[in-house]
């Protein structure tokens, strides 16, 4: 597997045809190899939940082979869909969420659809989406079936954390390969109650922020010269998790950190990026270096 190649999970559901829609318009425009991997996973709780008739014995090879002809014929048809594209497909024994962890290591990136065959009708994102996103090795990008997928700018929630540089990084490149605006977003917690300051002033806090991040965007404003990225710079006072769901309205990709700077030790996905799996407007990428 290619440092460069797009994972994508894969398991013929909606989501799962979303998430290699997906996969294949951003190689397209990178001119990365895709990778489809289905985990087949003989026996679960709730019993057969693959393709085709339920099997009456464990193991089935009638099953197994039926996965691997829906894998191999979803890279078939995306090959002609999107010529010049190379795509393979894999068929993987064991747990999904610990194969996916683990392939993601040789990945560029792993995109998910939020909800698979196992999904349950309640839940918005999946807890094998949620569990990949985080251990994985790479990024991971999860699409969810009603999400807006053209266009609109790159939204990328900062903080300060190492994790938010991780994640402009990421939301610099993205906005230049695509040639759309970059919407960088800052909301930060002011004192309340007896912890804020007599002489605390809104205003200078904000243009504090303000001035944090254009830092932090200085160094990713020349590097790509032959493109003019247009930046807006938003910072404000809030709710990080509710601004960030409010700005992935009208946005094609929303960029976060796996952890923020409110993060708990010990805790690989923050709260923050846990809300937007579950209620953002566009595909959500939970950044993190290779």
């Amino acid at each position: 597997m290619s440092g460069d190649e797009i994972l994508v999970g894969y398991d013929g559901s909606t989501d799962a045809t979303l998430a290699l829609d997906w996969a294949l318009d951003e190689a397209q425009r990178g001119g990365r190899p895709v990778r489809l991997a289905y985990v087949f996973e003989w026996l679960t709780v709730a019993g057969w939940i693959g393709p085709g008739v339920a099997p009456g014995i464990w193991p089935d090879e009638t099953a197994r082979r039926q996965v691997e002809e829906l894998v191999q014929k979803a890279a078939a048809d995306a090959v002609a869909q999107r010529p010049g594209t190379t795509v393979h497909g894999e068929v993987y024994d064991g747990p999904p969420a610990l194969v996916l962890q683990e392939r993601s290591a040789d990945a560029g990136l792993l995109v998910l659809g939020s909800r698979g065959h196992g999904g349950f009708a309640g839940l918005l994102t999946g807890s094998t989406a949620v569990a990949v996103t985080a251990h994985a090795h790479c990024p991971v990008v999860v699409v969810r079936a009603g999400q807006a997928t053209g266009a609109g700018p790159v939204v990328v929630g900062v903080d300060g954390s190492e994790s938010s540089r991780v994640a402009l990084g990421f939301a610099v490149e993205s906005a230049a390969q695509r040639r759309v605006p970059l919407r960088v977003v800052r909301v930060f917690t002011p004192p309340a109650g007896r912890w804020r300051p007599s002489d605390y002033d809104e205003q200078a806090a904000v243009a504090e922020e303000r001035a944090a991040v254009e830092e932090s965007l200085a160094p990713w404003r020349h590097t790509f010269p032959d493109v003019d990225v247009d930046v807006d710079v938003e910072v404000t006072p809030g709710n990080p998790a509710a601004a960030l769901v409010e700005a992935s309205r009208g946005a094609q990709l929303v960029v976060v950190g796996s952890r923020g700077r409110g993060g708990l030790r010990g805790m690989l996905l923050g709260s923050v990026s846990q809300q937007l799996l579950q209620h953002s407007a566009c595909p959500v990428v939970v950044a993190r270096e290779r």
